[in-house]
Parts: C-alpha cells; sequence; structure tokens
C-alpha cells in the first residue's frame, strides 16, 4: 500500500471553536454598491447583542444586472465577481451574511484567482454567504487563470463559516487549477453543495488546511466529473499549518446521492484522520493517470486514508447504497492504513466488471491493519476481486479485525478470498461463486 508508515503521536486532540472575536471591518468593502457602508461585529459568543444598524442595499444581487458580468463565455468576469463578493463582505453585521449572489444561466470565464471568494488572513468573522446559480447545467463558472499552479477560485482563510453554493457548474479551463483553499483554526467550516458539478483537470477540488475544525461539509446530488491530479476533496494541505501534528479533527463530511464519475486521480484523501459518510449514488473511475504520479503511480482510489503523523482523532468511514464500477485494474475502491478507528461498507456493489477477465486477480479493497486496527466490516455487500489485508508491526494478532457479513463473493470463495493477512479475517454467512 502506498501510504505513509508514520504513527499517530498519541497526544489529544480537540475543536477549538474560536470565541469569535474580531475588529469591525476597517472601511466599507467597495462593491457593487459603493455606498454601502461596512458591516460591524460584535465578539460576544454567548447570547447575540445586535448593535449598529443593518446594511443598506439590496439582500440579492445578481452579477449581470447588478455588477456587469457577460456570461458569454469569452469576456473576462473576474471583475464582476469580486464586486459582488466584496459587496456580500461589506453588508456583513454582527458577523452574519446578509446577501444572496444570484448568477443567472451562462458561461462565465474567470481568470483571477479567487475571483469568486477572497477572504484572506482571518481578518472577517461572519456567517452565511450564498452563491446561487440557475441549474448546473445551466450556470457554468469557467476557471482559467493565465498561472494554474497554485490558482484557487475560491480562498477562505478562517473567515467564512456556513457558505452554500447551489445549482452550479464550475469548470477548470487551465488545466492544473484548484477549486478552493480553505485554512481554518476554527472558523471555516459548514460549507454546503447542492446540485453542483465539477469539470476539467484540477489539481484539488477542495484543499483543506489548518489546525483543527475544517469541518461539517456537505455535498447533495452533485457531480463530481473531471479529473484529480491530488483529490476532489484533501484534507491537510500544510501550507500555512507548519506543525502538523497539529492538523487533526477533519470531521464530519456528508456526500448524498452523488454522481462520482470521474476520469482520473483520487476523490477523498484523508491522511490526518476524519469523519466521513457517503450514501447512495455511483461512483467510476472512466479512464487512467496519463503518467504515473508520487505514491499513487498510475492507480486511481476513491478513499485513500495513508497514515500521517497527527494527534489523536476521529478515524471514521462509512460506505451506504453506493454501486461502484472498477473498470480496471488500476481503480482502487479504498486504500486505508488508519491505525485505529473504524471502516464500514454497508449494502455496497462493486461487482459491475466482475465478469471481465481482469476482475478475478483484481485488488480493490486494501488495507493495513496495526494492533488497533482500523477495525473493518462490510455488511450484506457484493464483491469482486481480492480483498488485500497488511499486518502493521510485529507478531502475529489472532483476533479478526475485519468481518464480512452476509456478503456476496463473486470471484473467489472465502478461503481465497484473502489476500494477505487472513488471520485477522472472519466470514459469517457469506456466499462464494
Amino acid at each position: 500500500m502506498a501510504a505513509s508508515t508514520s504513527p499517530s503521536n498519541g497526544g489529544v486532540g480537540r475543536r477549538t471553536i474560536l470565541a469569535g472575536t474580531a475588529a469591525a471591518l476597517a472601511a466599507a468593502v467597495t462593491g457593487c454598491d459603493s455606498t454601502t457602508p461596512p458591516g460591524s461585529a460584535s465578539g460576544d459568543v454567548g447570547v447575540p447583542v445586535v448593535s449598529g444598524r443593518k446594511p443598506r442595499g439590496k439582500d440579492v444581487i445578481d452579477v449581470v444586472a447588478d455588477c456587469g458580468a457577460k456570461g458569454d463565455g469569452r469576456t473576462d468576469d473576474s471583475r464582476a465577481f469580486a464586486r459582488a463578493y466584496s459587496y456580500a463582505a461589506g453588508r456583513v453585521w454582527d458577523h452574519v451574511g446578509r446577501t444572496v449572489i444570484d448568477v443567472p444561466a451562462g458561461t462565465y470565464l474567470i481568470r483571477a484567482p479567487n475571483a469568486l471568494l477572497d477572504a484572506p488572513g482571518g481578518r472577517l468573522k461572519a456567517n452565511g454567504l450564498r452563491f446561487r446559480g440557475a441549474g448546473k447545467r445551466m450556470t457554468q463558472l469557467l476557471f482559467a487563470p493565465r498561472r494554474a499552479e497554485d490558482a484557487y477560485l475560491c480562498r477562505n482563510e478562517d473567515s467564512w463559516a456556513n457558505v452554500t453554493f447551489e445549482q452550479m457548474a464550475f469548470a477548470a479551463g487551465s488545466p492544473g487549477a484548484s477549486f478552493f483553499y480553505s485554512y481554518s483554526t476554527g472558523q471555516a467550516q459548514d460549507y454546503r453543495f447542492t446540485a453542483c458539478e465539477w469539470t476539467g483537470e484540477w489539481t484539488y477540488g477542495l484543499a483543506l488546511d489548518g489546525s483543527n475544525t475544517n469541518s461539517e461539509m456537505r455535498w447533495d446530488a452533485c457531480r463530481v466529473g473531471g479529473a484529480y491530479r491530488k483529490a476532489f476533496l484533501y484534507s491537510g494541505l500544510s501550507q500555512k499549518s507548519l506543525n502538523r501534528p497539529q492538523q487533526d479533527q477533519f470531521v464530519n463530511y456528508w456526500f448524498n446521492d452523488m454522481k462520482v464519475e470521474y476520469s482520473w486521480g483520487n476523490f477523498l484523501d484523508f491522511p490526518y484522520g476524519g469523519s466521513i459518510a457517503c450514501r447512495g449514488g455511483s461512483y467510476i473511475v472512466t479512464g487512467r493517470r496519463p503518467e504515473s504520479s508520487g505514491d499513487d503511480g498510475r492507480t486511481s482510489t476513491f478513499f485513500r486514508f495513508p497514515r500521517g503523523p497527527h494527534h489523536d482523532s476521529v478515524q471514521r468511514f462509512h460506505a451506504e447504497d453506493i454501486r461502484f464500477e472498477v473498470r480496471s485494474p488500476d481503480t482502487v475502491v479504498i486504500d486505508c492504513a488508519w491505525d485505529s478507528g473504524t471502516v464500514h461498507f454497508n449494502d455496497c456493489d462493486d461487482t459491475a466488471q466482475a465478469f471481465k477477465p481482469f476482475a478475478q486477480d483484481s485488488v480493490p479493497h486494501r488495507y493495513r491493519i496495526g494492533a488497533r486496527g482500523a477495525l473493518v466490516r462490510y455488511d450484506s455487500c457484493q464483491l469482486s476481486g481480492r480483498h488485500r489485508y497488511e499486518q502493521d508491526g510485529g507478531g502475529a494478532a489472532t483476533a479478526p479485525r475485519a468481518r464480512y457479513d452476509m456478503c456476496l463473493l463473486r470471484s473467489h470463495a472465502q478461503e481465497d478470498f484473502i489476500d494477505g493477512a487472513d488471520n485477522r479475517v472472519t466470514f459469517v454467512d457469506c456466499l462464494g461463486p
């Protein structure tokens, strides 16, 4: 397995909820309405004490009608989106956002990094920012920076919580650009994506950085297409977090009724643990990496959980009611080296390509199991190929670390199903071919 061998350091990790204290905005941020005064900040985390006055201006703005975007796919609309965001940031009042940004049907070319959301340095502590499109095949943002490396369409550095994107599509017009950089020590959290889509070749979809509380993120009925040089969701970027062991508590990521159908790369990559639930939908890797890449080689993995040095943090993964297509030996469903926690697959099926010649020798589920797990369980699943278990640490363990209940094994009888440490696996009422 391609994973770091560094163990957890055994420290205690906790999410620290910041007190929310922040100075009021020093001056109004220039927006679509230059007369709009800045919001004010209370800094009180108890019962809110409302101070100041409600900001003037419209609660809903249109990037075309109010900010001058063209949406013709040719005109650079970066300035229009930057104005829309600045207007919304300028209307924050007592830490609460007051603006919905409407993006009508059209294709919007954006060349400037951070044009959609630009919140650097944690200077703004706000709750509530909403981007609303006309439909994921109707509203498309084409991000084509002139230099793709380290270019993100959105940047949120400890500033916004409760950020919503709905009915929109995002395309990487410059191969290797990234969608969202999120740095948090307690503020950046609660993101929701509803009926959104990603296409094109990205480095990162969402890259999470910070000591903790990049958490409570939800995707509903979204399509993840395109390709990913690193991963669609990567936790633990470590650009600003110089103390990597402090990166813990990446918790509560929910993916519901997804269509994950991308060309190559990893879908989720969580080297610092996390609490992740994926329910419903179809997961397919349609192609192959164009060249070998670092630890991944030519492999594309839906759920890659290597082991990095970090304080004790939650390590929990649950997949339910998902249909996986393993179209080649280079497609891996899960590659997990977590040193504790649980992994659970319930009513999942990866046998769509089990009739193909490669399937019998494929290994789409891979684990390295230590003295404390992770504990692995499969319930009522239909499974192709073999599953691999490597024993981590010295000595032979006799207690089972993995359990299969009422599963249908399509390629091998249960005595041949496990590749590796079969003394750690037990079967209950399973059927072979």
